[in-house]
């Protein structure tokens, strides 16, 4: 009998071989040693390879690979292989550094969100899908064992039968599949938006085995398990609790990823990626409670005996009752202990899914702190709530802050961060996106959440997808009508003729809000105009300024065309340091004269935002510190050039040398004898001052962009007529020379000019000075008296006078002693 044993054996393991439904089955025998698995027959040899400078040196791999083989499937069980993009896909996560291991959370999350979305979904039609008790709680949980090195995520949704573990877990059925592997494979990038069968693989960036257990309502209990080693095994659950519907996902997590056992590290997890989820996320967390137990014996002081027996005699009868208490309330101590519960860890509910008309203002605010992580007490400028519907659909909530960060504008071309989060089905995805809101729309907060955007894509390929465009053209309209809409509602950016209206009509928590929105962003939109053409016209409808008759309020280009004078075509302007500085700006004489209102232009940007803003509404936009500028006709004009003809011919070739292009007859002055303008498109004297302050300038490109300088004299002014009548006279007098290159220069600082020679300038204003006093050109300075020769000199004097001195008192006392000496030798 033992003779036929072993060939029968061998014939009943070629039969199951060979059997033709059993596809890539592979059947264990159930007396071979748990350790000595069947291995599956290769696809492909090095399937999965990555290129050179993804994978990892080969001391990791030999690690991780010992680490994987010190757990084993169990050996009853039914044993598969992974589909071959499966395997090259495992290949990949195991064998490739990545720097976000984070997202297996997120994913394991959103599939258990889309399970829950399944049942409920079932249950509208059948309430008694969902079952009785624990069961038809439609919720997340999330457990840890530290000792075990064992991260648990439960729910209660559909769960999956033997064939649903599979086909989810075992193949990727997308068409496509082999280019998505191919694009993981050459850009290493994981942050992937996945449904089950994709984003699920992300678990093995933190562990080394994993099981699967899940109930369907139509089949038994199951657990799938996999050490990523190119096969599974499915068997039958019978010493797992019964999870009466749903799925468990127990991951076996490595050494290196130890942080995943923390519970505040999960916390923050589920708070970046999953927050928004529709249903409850709970986790198992410890807290620390204060308990009372029972206080030992031991530990009761001696004090009492210390008392005397008379105050023992007289509260001996009050002792008694006391002890006859004590016994029947037996003394305690608070100790800390440690004590588990649910903790619920997604609170705030995603108002975007509902409809805006049903939110409230609070719940907005309160939104917007938990979105922006602003705690402060003010709440949002404004806000704009909506949903897109056609080929791209797709809700959004974009709020203005009340203020702006301190360093918006520190990093703004060279910083891809973005306060704009993307969500699919309500599960976080990136705030790198550069393309759904242009740069100079940053500083907005908010979200978007699109369920038609394509899922298994990395994060660079959905980056350049077409439907993005879509969403960037309807986010950057939306939020320029939300902005739009802060000046409409501020009573104080009303015209007269509105302002009654409008005062009925809001209320004062609204006045000057577009005022402050303005001093915190207002440079945005300046940028805006600048790089955005295609919303040019409505960024400058938002542009906010003052001007000569604004009387230190903003105003609007809108208020500044409703104001201007019958047959004005320009809209004036003129750039500069400060208002103040403007205010008395030689050319604005004639224009204030005439009751022209002038633009005051003050920021550094503004000179670069002039250089696109060329025309709005039909009228042009005139520097009223460059040439060009008309203030209606003048019939005086021609005989004043014939007049000061020989004057303005002379002036341009004393100037030669200063690169002065023409000197001409002003029609901007009124006070002054002269200013200096520059070309119509070159630079501003303020352009001039600004780029020579910049850092890294080029001297070349600045010489080549600087505008051609023109002097203009003021006819009427007595100075221009004195040396007209000089210049008749003697056109070759050096005095006379000196004069005008003075006045030339007085005219170009006057200008906001910077000057080349500031010493020459000065040399010239002290020669003028000397004139007025009637000193004479060639009085020269005093001759300053050397202090130290003459220190020197006194100092040498006293020293002889010193010598003499003592040499004849030393003479003296020789004298005085020579009678003694004759009286002792006597």
């Amino acid at each position: 009998m033992r003779k036929w044993t072993i060939p029968s054996a061998l014939l009943l393991l070629c039969l199951l071989f060979l059997l033709p439904d059993q596809g890539r089955k592979l059947h264990a025998n159930a007396e071979v040693d748990s350790e000595e698995l069947v291995d599956p027959p290769k696809v492909e040899d090095k399937i999965g390879a990555v290129p050179h400078g993804l994978s990892t040196d080969s001391d990791v791999a030999k690690r991780e690979a010992e680490s994987i083989s010190k757990r084993s499937l169990r050996n009853n069980a039914e044993k598969f292989e992974f589909q071959a993009e499966v395997s090259r896909l495992m290949d990949i996560i195991i064998n490739s550094l990545y720097s976000n291991k984070d997202i297996f959370l997120r994913e394991l999350i959103s599939n258990a969100s889309d399970a829950l979305d399944k049942i409920r979904f079932l249950a509208l039609t059948d309430k008694e899908v969902l079952g009785e008790g624990d069961t038809a709680k439609l919720e997340i949980q999330i457990k840890l064992d530290k000792e075990k090195k064992i991260l648990s995520i439960r729910d209660r949704g559909i769960g999956m039968t033997k064939e649903d573990l599979i086909k989810n877990l075992g193949t990727i059925a997308k068409s496509g599949t082999s280019a998505f592997v191919e694009k993981m494979q050459t850009s290493g990038d994981l942050n992937l938006i996945g449904q089950f069968g994709v984003g699920f693989y992300s678990v093995y960036l933190v562990a080394d085995y994993v099981e699967v257990i899940s109930k369907h309502n139509d089949d038994k209990q199951y657990v799938w398990e996999s050490k990523a080693d190119g096969a599974f095994a499915i068997s039958e659950d019978t010493w797992n609790e019964p999870l009466g519907r749903g799925t468990e996902i127990r991951l076996h997590l490595r050494d290196e990823a130890g942080e995943y056992l923390e519970e505040y590290k999960l916390k923050e997890l589920v708070k970046k990626y999953s927050e928004f989820i529709n249903f409850p996320i709970n986790i198992w967390a410890s807290k620390e409670v204060d308990v009372e137990v029972p206080a030992d014996e031991d530990e009761s002081t001696d004090d009492e005996t210390t008392e005397s027996s008379e105050e023992e005699k007289e509260d001996e009868d009050t002792e008694k009752d006391e002890d006859e208490e004590a016994e029947k309330k037996p003394k305690t101590k608070k100790v800390k202990e440690t004590t588990y519960e649910w903790e619920l860890l997604n609170d705030v509910k995603a108002i975007w899914l509902r409809n805006p008309k049903e939110v409230t203002e609070e719940e907005y605010t309160k939104f917007y702190k938990s979105l922006a992580k602003d705690f402060g007490d003010e709440k949002p400028l404004s806000w704009s709530h909506f949903t897109a519907e056609g080929d791209v659909e797709f809700k959004a909530v974009l709020f203005v802050p009340p203020k702006a960060p301190h360093d918006l504008y520190e990093s703004y071309y060279n910083s891809n961060k973005s306060n704009l989060k993307l969500y699919v089905r309500r599960v976080f995805i990136s705030d790198e996106f550069d393309e759904l809101l242009p740069k100079y729309l940053n500083f907005l907060k908010g979200l978007v959440d699109s369920d038609t955007l394509p899922l298994n894509v990395s994060r660079e390929m959905l980056q350049q997808h077409s439907s993005l465009k879509t969403i960037k053209k309807k986010l950057i309209r939306k939020a320029l009508d939300m902005i739009r809409k802060i000046a409409d509602e501020d009573p104080d950016e009303s015209n007269d003729k509105d302002k009654k209206d409008v005062e009925n009509s809001s209320d004062d928590e609204k006045r000057g809000q577009y005022t402050k929105f303005w001093n915190e962003f207002g440079k945005s939109i300046k940028l805006g105009i600048i790089e955005d053409a295609t919303n040019r016209n409505r960024l400058a409808k938002l542009l906010r300024f003052e001007s000569t008759k604004s009387d230190g309020k903003l105003t609007s280009l809108d208020q500044y065309i409703s104001r201007m004078k019958s047959g004005q075509k320009d809209i004036f302007y003129i750039t500069g340091t400060s208002k103040e500085q403007l205010e008395k700006s030689p050319f604005l004489e004639r224009l204030k004269k005439k009751n022209f209102e002038v633009i005051f232009f003050t920021d550094p940007v503004d000179e670069y935002l002039m250089q696109y803003l060329m025309d709005y509404e039909d009228k042009k936009f005139q520097n009223v510190s460059k040439e060009g500028l008309k203030l209606g006709k003048d019939s005086k004009v021609k005989e004043l050039k014939e007049s000061f003809k020989e004057l303005t011919k002379w002036w341009k070739g004393i100037l030669a040398s200063d690169n002065v292009d023409d000197v001409k007859i002003s029609n901007r002055l009124d006070n002054t004898p002269c200013v200096v303008v520059t070309s119509k498109y070159g630079w501003s004297a303020n352009m001039e001052r600004i780029m020579q302050s910049q850092t890294l300038t080029d001297a070349n490109k600045q010489a080549y962009m600087r505008g051609k300088r023109v002097l203009e004299i003021n006819p009427r002014h007595p100075i221009i007529k004195e040396l007209q009548e000089r210049v008749a006279k003697d056109p070759e007098d050096e005095g006379l020379k000196q004069t005008g290159q003075l006045v030339y220069q007085t005219a170009l600082m006057e200008s906001g000019f910077v000057l080349s020679d500031p010493k020459d300038f000065a040399s010239r204003i002290y020669s003028s000075v000397k004139s007025s006093l009637d000193i004479s050109p060639d009085a020269a300075v005093e001759e300053e008296v050397d202090v130290e020769e003459a220190e020197a000199e006194s100092e040498t004097k006293d020293a002889e006078t010193t010598t003499k001195d003592e040499e004849a008192e030393a003479t003296k006392d020789d004298v005085d002693t020579e009678p003694s000496d004759v009286k002792d030798e006597l």
